[in-house]
């Protein structure tokens, strides 16, 4: 049963299988398959290459070969589109009489997409919100002060990723077969509108822009 201020996090895998973004496995044409994926890409060696897709960095575009049945599953084609549908068949509509219809009288309810990521230096894969809706999905900390009066420069926190992370945790990677984790009482803040740019920063302001030179 869902509770007011409930996030549902969804695994991107079954969402993409909903949405038939599966293809047959095909010999030598993986890689243009992760060309068509990517906003750019770069190999970094083998089979595994560097990509960009809707502002993220991700190996092979997200291009998902496990628990795939010798198939190849894409990403979603827009997350946050697909988060806010979800969203909308969940969240309650007014009646003609002021009441509550649909399937819950939930007020605040958000929706991650979730996919896992590797980062630098660390073994293991985190969560990654893909897309999602109902909630900010940054807190900006910016000329607040922090414990003894110092004014903060550049610090915020990336809500969305670390819901995406502790749902990760839940979920699992291998053969748990569970898709679907709900987050209760978090801190965060409703809304109706998703900035879907709110999380993304270009390349020339990011410390980490001399990966991308080619």
């Amino acid at each position: 049963m869902l509770k007011e201020g409930s996030i549902i996090a969804v695994a991107s895998k079954i969402v993409a299988l909903a949405e038939k973004r599966v293809v047959e496995r095909e010999e030598g044409g993986k890689e243009e398959l992760i060309r068509a994926e990517s906003e750019w890409m770069k190999h970094i060696f083998g089979k595994w290459w560097l990509t960009v897709r809707d502002g993220t960095v991700v190996v092979n575009a997200g291009i998902d070969e496990s628990n795939a049945n010798n198939k190849l599953i894409l990403l979603p084609k827009d997350s946050y589109a697909s988060a806010e549908r979800l969203r909308s068949s969940l969240s309650p509509v007014p009646l003609d009489d002021g009441e509550v219809g649909q399937n819950t009288r939930i007020r605040n309810l958000g929706i991650i997409i979730t996919d896992s990521r590797i980062t630098p230096l660390r073994a293991g894969v985190v969560g990654v919100a893909l897309g999602y809706a109902g909630f900010k999905g940054i807190k900006d900390y910016r000329g607040t002060a922090d414990i003894f009066g110092r004014p903060m420069e550049v610090t915020q926190t990336d809500i969305a990723d670390s819901l995406a992370t502790a749902a990760t945790v839940v979920m699992g990677e291998g053969s748990e077969q569970q898709p679907l984790a709900i987050i209760e009482d978090a801190p965060v803040e409703w809304t109706e509108t998703t900035d879907r740019n709110e999380l993304k920063i270009s390349r020339d302001q990011d410390m980490f822009t001399s990966l991308f030179n080619d």
